[in-house]
């Protein structure tokens, strides 16, 4: 045993891997510039260098953003998180790609920083206040370290952490820093590990129990158990903070902290999920639909969480995340020439024009590519998809050998075993292609381990070293071959790719075949709308020229026979429409019902599955996500509608649903109960639903138990149709108590206008639970309260007949319980 940990610690001089007492089986990464991308990936950075990075200081010149008078180059403005943001991405592609251009705009910021940290160790603009900011900054100096050695940087932020240790007491992490600190505590372990000073376990500590708890939150799905405050389930610090409890588990290691990481996942994808692997988030999070959408902050921050976790818990369905962001999420929020991104992404896409979407956080042109899209934060923070991908692609372990996190066209060059140069040349066109060669180069033969991830996706991997089979190759797990290697031997994993479907919104369908999720090809008709100073550079509008409303036949169990794969060479920029490597013809037909929504600026969600439709059967084409920039990637599918219209019945036990679907604001669980979610103001939105879209009731009666706590109204939906993110936006009833007020009111939405049709005086009182019940037979309606004999509300109405049952909340706080529907039989 003994000797073991000899040979162990001789071997992990290597690289600076964790010093005891930190977990000692963690990998590293390999300093920048060790791996390099070659093909369709190398393509994405030059495309980077010329677009939207290598031109961001032009195209965001003022002292409050990247010009020369900015804060963090001793000027007058205040670009607080936007230099930070943009450094951490441009330091990771200049060394990347090995670029003096890109070098030299990285080293005047560098410069004046570390020439210019005050005497007590803090460090970036002197007027700011503020702990977050100095986080991105922090990672931009140990990508800049790795990169060159700077004997500058591992002074400097030493000093800096002793100065933040001490500090934190009387200046705590608050909003921001408080949301993002697992940043910090994973600089501050980094230092630790170059010069051992116990100090860093102590400010990691301190950082850990200021920060919010993210390790409760994840595991125990408590997103929205804070109240007005808005940080814990803003997505962006969500998905930043993900990689959390990992970086904590270095110094901690119960399953608490190493399973929060997949717990919180879970959570997230269950009442959030996306089919690129996201959750939705604009910005809260914001539910399942088809036309919520995804912010560019939280692609890059989600990526880089399951980068870090990855060389902490080994855990293959990590990497087989990473790659399925990395691969549709990131290139879907960038134009093609990555000149231009789009704050939001949506899952079902079909229009980006300028206008209103009723998101928590809304922006004119949110939707619509260009380099100004949306709030500043995502212009500056993207720049780090791509390198950073690339960066973490593969790790160095402890034991002197090498692991790949992620897979793609590149080559790595590290030391391994007793400080012996290996290159790894990476030839391939994955994940367009099935098939990874691996080339090794070496000047001697030498003992070494290579740890391979296997996809959980490929049902039959096989592995290959110089033409003979690797036994034990087994999906999900990671692959570990122990063996003196020599020069020009070859590894070959192959990994075959399998069409499947998977369920989404409204029982709908999406598309996958191995890491890519495929789309719509829907025809483009672009028109810039405004240019910017740097040639080259616009805000452009995006309208269909194709028809996009479709639904697929899958009539056979296995989508595998339903679909033809059509394959061509891979190009440059695989992501460019028009030259898609794969492509898969389907049989669809039109569904003329689903159309844009009310306001135009976006398609309704996606009908709930089986459709029925009359139109002809066509041909659709399906490219992958990251090449479209509209699409539609959950398909209705073509059937005999089937909806629950007879009994409906949901006591939200185990603090969970089936079937309801939020449109606008959020809505939660706890107590084996829904909530409606506050925004910062204290207040739910106007008008917020979640609608059991799966029910289809004509005559019934209609329960719940309800509470409300604050100003506002809330209450029962019933016979709706079309709904959509808006107050007003659904056909069909509505019955809402206002407890301050003490009313009931019954009306309805038509032609997105709200319209009274009847209301009562009742004694309602804050924080009382009340059942409401409503019979709907024909055009007649009476409401009863707490089972009375005599209705508090009778009216009459005959615009809807029949439709789904859901909640509303407009402006209020209220608790919602055992929703019971029972139609009446004629």
């Amino acid at each position: 045993m003994g000797n073991a940990a000899v040979a162990q610690q001789k071997k992990s001089t290597l690289y600076s891997f964790n010093k005891a007492p930190l977990k000692q089986d963690v990998y590293v990464q390999l300093p920048l510039g060790s791996i390099k991308a070659k093909g369709w990936l190398l393509k994405q950075l030059e495309l980077q260098k010329d677009g939207f990075t290598g031109n961001a200081e032009e195209l965001y010149p003022g002292k409050n953003d990247l010009g020369k008078d900015a804060d963090w180059l001793g000027g007058s403005g205040n670009s607080w998180e936007k230099a930070p943001y943009y450094l951490k991405g441009l330091v990771a592609l200049a060394y990347t790609l090995d670029n003096d251009t890109l070098k030299a705009k990285a080293q005047k910021w560098m410069n004046y920083t570390l020439d210019h940290q005050q005497e007590s160790g803090l460090f970036g603009p002197v007027k700011m206040k503020d702990w977050w900011p100095r986080m991105p900054f922090m990672y931009a100096l140990q990508s800049y370290y790795e990169a060159t050695n700077d004997a500058r940087v591992i002074p400097f932020l030493s000093k800096y952490l002793k100065y933040e240790l001490a500090n934190l007491d009387q200046d705590p992490l608050k909003e921001w820093g408080k949301s993002r600190a697992g940043d910090n505590i994973e600089i501050a372990l980094w230092v630790y590990n170059k010069t051992g000073e116990k100090f860093l376990l102590q400010l990691a500590e301190k950082l850990k129990n200021q920060s919010y708890p993210w390790a409760d939150i994840f595991n125990r799905n408590q997103f929205d158990y804070f109240g007005n405050d808005y940080q814990p389930k803003h997505m962006v610090n969500v998905a930043q903070a993900l990689k959390f409890p990992a970086i904590y588990s270095q110094i901690n290691q119960s399953a608490y902290y190493t399973d929060a990481l997949e717990n919180g996942i879970s959570h997230l994808l269950e009442h959030n999920g996306q089919p690129h692997g996201l959750a939705s988030g604009t910005e809260r999070l914001s539910g399942k639909s088809s036309v919520q959408g995804v912010e560019t902050c939280t692609v890059v921050e989600w990526m880089q969480s399951l980068e870090t976790a990855s060389r902490i818990l080994h855990d293959v369905q990590i990497g087989d995340q990473l790659e399925k962001v990395a691969f549709n999420a990131l290139p879907a929020q960038y134009s093609k020439d990555l000149k231009q991104h789009t704050y939001y992404t949506l899952p079902n896409q079909v229009i980006s024009v300028r206008g209103p979407h009723g998101f928590n956080q809304d922006y004119g042109n949110g939707i619509v590519p260009g380099p100004y899209s949306g709030f500043p934060c995502c212009r500056y923070n993207m720049h780090m998809g791509w390198p950073y991908f690339v960066k973490n692609s593969w790790a160095a372990t402890p034991d002197g050998g090498l692991s790949v996190i992620t897979y793609g066209p590149m080559t790595v060059t590290a030391r391994v075993a007793q400080d012996v140069q290996v290159t790894i040349d990476e030839e391939t066109g994955y994940p367009f292609e099935e098939q990874i060669k691996m080339n090794v180069k070496l000047n001697r033969p030498t003992y070494f381990p290579l740890r391979f991830r296997i996809p959980s996706w490929c049902i039959k991997p096989v592995v290959k070293i110089n033409g003979q089979l690797v036994s034990g190759v087994k999906r999900g797990e990671q692959l570990l071959i122990k063996r003196k290697w020599s020069n020009r031997d070859q590894i070959v994993l192959e990994f075959p790719m399998h069409l499947k479907t998977e369920q989404q919104v409204n029982n709908g369908i999406s598309i996958e075949r191995g890491p890519l999720v495929f789309a719509l090809k829907i025809d483009e008709e672009k028109k810039n709308i405004k240019e910017f100073s740097v040639k080259g550079f616009y805000e452009t509008e995006i309208t269909p020229n194709s028809p996009w409303n479709y639904g697929l036949l899958t009539e056979s169990g296995d989508i595998n026979k339903n679909v033809t794969l059509v394959r061509s060479s891979i190009p440059e920029n695989p992501f460019v429409q028009e030259q898609a490597p794969l492509k898969l013809k389907m049989k669809a037909k039109l569904i003329p019902s689903w159309t844009l929504d009310y306001k135009g600026t976006a398609a309704f969600d996606v009908p709930f599955s089986p459709v029925l439709s009359n139109e002809k059967t066509e041909e659709v084409t399906l490219v992958p996500f990251g090449a479209t920039n509209l699409r539609v990637s959950i398909f209705p599918t073509i059937g005999m509608p089937k909806y629950t219209d007879m009994n409906y019945l949901e006591n939200f036990d185990h603090n969970t649903s089936k079937g309801l679907v939020v449109y606008g604001g959020a809505w939660y669980y706890k107590d084996n109960a829904i909530h409606s979610a506050p925004n910062e103001d204290g207040r739910s939105g106007p008008g917020i639903k979640a609608i059991a879209t799966a029910t289809k009731f004509a005559d019934f009666i209609y329960s719940a138990n309800i509470s409300i706590s604050t100003a506002g109204d809330a209450g029962l939906l019933f016979r709706v149709t079309e709904p959509a993110i808006g107050s007003e936006a659904y056909k069909g009833y509505y019955v809402g108590l206002n407890a301050k007020a003490g009313t009931l009111t019954f009306g309805k939405s038509s032609n997105n206008q709200w319209k009274a049709i009847s209301s009562s005086n009742y004694p309602l009182e804050m924080n009382k639970i009340y059942n409401v019940s409503i019979k709907a037979v024909g055009d007649s309606f009476e409401v009863y309260v707490n089972n009375s004999n005599k209705p508090v509300i009778t009216a009459t109405d005959n615009e809807f007949k029949v439709g789904s049952v859901g909640l509303r909340a407009y402006n209020a706080l209220v608790i919602v319980d055992d929703l019971n529907v029972r139609a009446f039989t004629k």
